[in-house]
């Protein structure tokens, strides 16, 4: 800018000096009367054009000198400005919050700096603890800066647990359009107050925007998925958000596990089964296997056939084991659900199972091994060495420890753990 307005300078001034150097060199120099007050002043246009340039610098270097202690008054609070603003984010990343924001408080006095100093004037004084002077300072903006208000807001709502308010802040008519950050928070905002659905919504619009790295918007896609799934109304609208997720996600197990328990938790009993099959037979995991035991649902007969048949290919799976024992324990048939029970503990089944096993023999009457099975479920919860039965003979060891050869979907054998 200022090269411009040096070079605009220069090009009139050259103007100004080509019109006088042609009336100089000219015999005609003009004539110039000035009637005023009842005289009358004369002289040549030269002359007159020389007076009025030498008048309209006089009249420059007086106002030069009267404004030069207004000038060097500005410059000097400008220059205290950008000290206090550097200083206090110095301060605020060293961790001196008290002066942190004392110093970003008296920098936003500038118009200029008001915005990233009374944002980090209201962080500094919500690291000290002080919730109330960090939501002053950010009222401090009044009807200016709405956006990085709003922002502002919003992260001391979350921070809070106060999600309601972070997307009030952030619906701000004057804050709209939201920012990149502001419509990173505002989804997080949307998915921690329970509407999961439209916060992922929202992944589009932050991908094109880059709010956040992919990775992080990867996390969340599948998070949001999921928590989109258990919060849906009914079937009818579970049905619509499971068909509407891309392929990929409707094979990721947490995202399978949250649209199981809510199409049980609706009575949906054939859909929740088919979808934990589906998965299970595409990509096995020991977190589904597991919670196709554990699903508040019916079924009993198919689900134990299927499992069987997924024993056939996976025998050495504690999970799968632990589920059938399960299932064999709803439909009362307990010395098979305690014999699986034994194979999952062999194949590395953890305390959930040494629980399920002292429920067994507590129901039995069998008080000592239900004892026994209870204290190696609190030394597996803790990763301490457990207590191995006394009375359980090599045959029986053998058989619990003896696992099929686990072979994938092309036939080719697995090796073990």
């Amino acid at each position: 800018m200022n090269l411009f307005r040096n070079l605009l300078f220069w090009i009139v001034l050259a103007v100004l000096g080509a019109l006088l150097a042609q009336m100089l060199l000219t015999q005609d120099h003009g004539f110039v009367l000035v009637r005023y007050g009842g005289y009358d002043y004369t002289t040549t246009l030269v002359k007159a054009i020389g007076i009025a340039a030498l008048a309209l610098l006089v009249l420059w270097l007086l106002w030069r000198v009267l404004s030069f202690p207004f000038r060097s008054w500005s410059r000097h609070r400008d220059r205290q400005s950008r000290a206090r603003l550097g200083d206090g984010f110095e301060a605020l990343h060293q961790g001196h919050y008290a002066r942190a924001e004392k110093l970003l408080a008296q920098a936003a006095e500038d118009p200029h700096a008001e915005g990233p100093a009374r944002v980090a004037a209201a962080e500094a004084a919500w690291a000290r603890g002080d919730a109330a002077r960090a939501r002053q300072q950010l009222d401090g903006f009044g009807e200016r800066h709405a956006g990085s208000r709003a922002i502002a807001m919003a992260e001391l709502a979350l921070a809070d647990d106060r999600p309601t308010d972070a997307l009030v802040a952030l619906d701000a008519p004057a804050a709209q359009p939201l920012p990149p950050r502001g419509l990173a928070l505002r989804a997080e905002a949307l998915a921690a107050s329970g509407q999961a659905a439209q916060a992922y919504g929202l992944l589009g619009a932050l991908r094109q925007q880059q709010a956040l790295p992919e990775s992080r918007l990867a996390d969340y896609e599948m998070a949001w998925a999921a928590a989109s799934l258990r919060e849906a109304e009914d079937a009818n609208v579970l049905a619509d958000r499971w068909e509407a997720l891309p392929k990929a996600l409707r094979a990721e197990p947490a995202v399978v596990a949250a649209y199981a328990d809510r199409a049980a938790a609706l009575r949906w009993e054939e859909a929740a089964t088919r979808s934990l099959e589906q998965a299970l037979d595409a990509r096995w995991d020991e977190t589904l296997a597991e919670r196709y035991g554990t699903l508040p649902l019916g079924r009993l007969e198919h689900r134990r056939e299927v499992a069987e048949r997924w024993l056939r290919k996976h025998p050495s799976s504690p999970a799968l084991l632990l589920t059938l024992a399960r299932l064999a324990g709803e439909q009362d048939q307990r010395s098979q659900a305690e014999g699986y029970l034994h194979r999952a503990l062999a194949q590395g089944a953890g305390s959930e199972a040494w629980e399920a096993l002292a429920h067994g023999y507590e129901a039995r009457g069998d008080e000592a091994r239900a004892r026994l099975c209870y204290r190696n479920a609190l030394r597996a919860g803790r990763g301490e060495p457990i207590e191995a039965f006394t009375d359980r003979d090599l045959r029986q060891r053998i058989f619990d420890e003896a696992a099929g050869e686990d072979r994938d979907e092309h036939g080719m054998p697995r090796l073990r753990e």
